[in-house]
């Protein structure tokens, strides 16, 4: 992806979201703690971190499903008014809704409709289009995919990256200006993820759409991002281009002056020995990413 490509206008604001959600042994956890970016128009915008960061509450709250405990969420779209959806009235948040795409993380496809049935089904509900033009639109999505054979079958009767592809044809079927992406690439052999990695390259190209990707798959968040962002316990840990982040997992990790570059470096490359596993007395990485916290590596360093 070309970074330049993207339009310097903002679609949508992420503004100081807080979620927090209740803990079994009493009291609250802070899931998500002041995120706050923006998204412009016709790029890629990958969100990293590894498990527990707050990657999948972030984008629930991004597509309306979590209701944040602070903050907005606000949908600035082509021939549509601006719309906070956490505080919208229900049918603003319908209208924006209708004009973004999920590709869930298991293709969340029905099981009893087939392929062709599923991607006609957004078609059928939002849309006043005859049934011989929905025919001709499923067709058209199903082999921007290369789907289109497969269009007869049942979800148990396709692969991991199958249903991955379906899933995708279904979320474009509406022509979406945002695509939301929930770890495209979990559970696919490389092969298979490569393949997932270039349609989402080439969705963005040819629909000129805008997409989020929520990832912890290093290979795959390096081919497809324009921008990305570094989540750690529920903060934003490092936003940048794909370029600045690839200098940062490319530089030796004893070369990087900044504490949290040092960290990041160590996420990036997947690496076992460094500043995230060194510190004793510590549960890895969970306990040690935020910047501020530099102050207790030096401590366990003296």
């Amino acid at each position: 992806m070309d970074a330049k490509a993207s339009s310097t206008e903002v679609i949508l604001s992420v503004r100081d979201i807080v979620v927090r959600f209740p803990c079994a042994r009493g009291g609250m956890m802070t899931v998500l703690d002041g995120v706050d970016f923006d998204v412009r128009r016709g790029e890629t915008v990958v969100i990293l971190g590894g498990s527990g960061s707050g990657k999948s509450t972030l984008l629930n709250c991004m597509i309306g499903e979590i209701e944040p405990d602070a903050g907005t969420i606000l949908y600035d779209l082509p021939s549509l008014p601006s719309v906070d959806i956490i505080a919208s009235r229900p049918q603003d948040a319908d209208a924006v809704r209708k004009r973004i795409g999920i590709l869930f993380q298991s293709g969340a496809l029905f099981s009893s409709m087939t392929v062709a049935e599923n991607v006609a089904l957004p078609l059928r509900e939002h849309s006043h289009v005859d049934p011989a033009i929905i025919d001709i639109v499923v067709a058209i999505k199903l082999e921007q995919v290369h789907m289109l054979p497969h269009r007869d079958k049942y979800p148990a009767q396709l692969s991991g990256g199958q249903k991955k592809r379906a899933g995708l044809a279904r979320a474009t079927a509406l022509d979406p200006l945002i695509l939301f992406y929930d770890e495209p690439s979990a559970g696919l052999d490389p092969v298979t993820s490569s393949a997932i990695d270039g349609l989402i390259i080439d969705l963005a190209k040819k629909m000129h759409v805008t997409s989020i990707v929520v990832t912890h798959e290093m290979d795959s968040a390096f081919r497809i991002a324009d921008r990305m962002i570094m989540l750690d316990n529920g903060r934003i840990l490092r936003e940048g281009t794909r370029d600045e982040l690839d200098r940062i997992r490319k530089t030796p990790a004893e070369r990087l002056g900044n504490p949290t570059d040092a960290l990041l470096n160590q996420f990036l490359n997947g690496g076992v020995a460094g500043p995230l596993t060194d510190a004793t007395g510590t549960s890895l990485y969970e306990n040690l990413l935020i910047g501020e916290r530099t102050s207790f590596l030096r401590k366990t360093r003296t």
